[in-house]
């Protein structure tokens, strides 16, 4: 899984990069495998002014085979935001992946049992046929 950061009104350090890499990848690491990329953007709403929650994270994961997924979480410090986003971002990939699971499979049976219905009556088909060419040999 590739983990993307980008930062608006934010000093967007590698280190900050790296952190927030970690931080969103361990928490979505049981997904590795059912996710192409996640997209991790950070943003200071307010700018310069300090308020309750102004810091800003949305994150988009990009399941393969499936539409992207998208949540944001707000809080005062970057941190919380990244967290709050991230455990977000959980619940929603535990439910999509709940409902791929739960969807009904074909098992095979009915599968089986035609082709049995299909090879019987080849057979069939054939005795048949065999049972004509000696009717018209014997005329």
């Amino acid at each position: 899984m590739q983990v993307h950061v980008n930062s608006n009104h934010i000093e967007g350090s590698a280190r900050l990069h790296e952190w927030v890499s970690a931080s969103v990848a361990d928490r979505l690491d049981r997904y590795d495998e059912f996710l192409s990329r996640v997209e991790v953007h950070i943003s200071d709403e307010n700018g310069g002014k300090s308020g309750a929650d102004d810091k800003r994270c949305q994150i988009e994961a990009r399941p393969k085979g499936h539409q992207p997924l998208s949540v944001t979480h707000k809080a005062e410090s970057l941190e919380q935001a990244i967290d709050g986003a991230a455990e977000k971002m959980r619940h929603a990939l535990e439910h999509l992946v709940g409902k791929l699971e739960t969807k009904p499979v074909g098992t095979g049976h009915l599968q089986q049992q035609l082709e049995g219905e299909a090879e019987n009556a080849d057979a069939l088909l054939q005795e048949e046929f065999l049972e004509r060419q000696e009717a018209l040999g014997k005329e």
